[in-house]
């Protein structure tokens, strides 16, 4: 078979494991005979150096026309990049926030488990973590809430004033939950809704929605939990979550503190789908514009963001199988990048990293 892949390194570390992730792409061909076809797109500060803008049109219809999307990273430091210089909408995460909502991709989908041979670097206490870890997924809505709700800075009477504006209207609400509840129906069949019903009409609504939603799922359990509940239960009781089902904002902080938990955010993939096969697959992490060009990126996130993509996008669920399995035996033979190294393990660079987990796919 063959697939038609858009290909976005963007900025920092993102060429650097977005190559390994086509390093990995390209051994499952070899191995399963599929052929990948990569189309090499600009976007964030990359496209703001050579276009003046971080997302063109005619790298949106690119990225439409192809068969899925692999992302790296974009932005910079905010603080010392000339790429925030100007209004938020000039910025480089203005593409990734343009992209999504260009292909419609409402629902982010963030596993985070925590493999056995990580850990010691897993910052919760042992009896914490239990001798089963956790294995959860982060459900965030993608393309509504506060991150595109209309916003203006004023000044009235000599003080400036910022408004941001959340809104979300019950079909977005209703088709995030139909996919929270369908992934929760083929793990631990329960979905844990979050929300802060006790202050925002917004999460009012939320909560109506998915009890509404959930009639149609007698078989997943369904619980509510306020937002700052969440954030606290993650750390102190991370094996209770099987899917954790929030809108836009509290989902962007919650999956990275789940992240964390697990030891090393360079762990973890994503993937941003719709209606269609079409999705968009990233690693939960930034750019660490710092490390850029040092061969010290952790490549597992983008390799198993990749390895999402055949599983959600193109079916292929052996192949996915394979790229999981091929990184489990890399960590279980003592392979670490430098933040997941612990003594007596073997320390590599990206690259190699990323040749040691091709090597496993056979």
């Amino acid at each position: 078979m063959e697939y038609q892949i858009a290909v976005i390194p963007g900025d920092g570390i993102g060429p650097e494991i977005v190559t390994e992730a086509m390093k990995i792409l390209d051994r499952v061909g070899e191995v399963y005979g599929h052929t990948f076809i990569y189309k090499k797109l600009l976007m964030g500060g990359a496209s703001i150096d050579e276009y003046g803008v971080p997302l063109t049109d005619e790298t949106l219809a690119a990225a439409k026309s192809s068969d899925s999307v692999l992302l790296g990273a974009v932005g910079g430091n905010v603080g010392t990049s000339r790429w925030y210089q100007g209004p938020p909408e000039t910025r480089p995460e203005a593409g990734l926030l343009g992209i999504r909502k260009g292909l419609e991709l409402f629902a982010n989908i963030r596993p985070a488990w925590l493999y056995k041979e990580l850990a010691d670097a897993c910052p919760l206490k042992k009896e914490i973590i239990g001798e089963d870890g956790f294995d959860m997924v982060i459900m965030r809505e993608l393309t509504g809430g506060l991150y595109f709700g209309e916003r203006h800075t004023t000044v009235e009477n000599g003080v400036r004033k910022a408004v941001d504006t959340l809104v979300y209207d019950e079909n977005e609400i209703r088709r995030i939950a139909v996919k929270a509840f369908e992934i929760a129906g083929k793990r631990g069949k329960k979905v844990t809704s979050v929300d802060k019903a006790n202050v925002l009409d917004s999460s009012r609504l939320w909560r109506a929605v998915v009890d509404e939603t959930a009639k149609a799922y007698p078989d997943i359990q369904v619980e509510h939990m306020l937002v700052d509940n969440a954030a606290m239960q993650l750390v102190m009781n991370p094996g209770q979550f099987d899917v954790v089902l929030t809108e836009n904002m509290f989902g962007d902080i919650l999956s990275d503190e789940a992240s964390e938990i697990t030891g090393s955010i360079g762990m973890l993939p994503s993937a941003s789908l719709g209606k269609t096969k079409l999705g968009l697959y990233e690693p939960s992490h930034g750019s660490a514009p710092d490390i850029a060009g040092k061969d010290l990126a952790n490549p597992i996130a983008t390799i198993l963001s990749a390895a999402m993509m055949l599983r959600y996008s193109f079916d292929l669920d052996r192949e996915a199988d394979a790229v999981e399995a091929a990184v489990q035996q890399a960590l279980t033979d003592g392979y670490r990048t430098g933040d997941i190294y612990s003594e007596g393990c073997k320390k590599v660079g990206t690259r190699e990293m990323g040749s040691v987990i091709a090597g496993y796919i056979k």
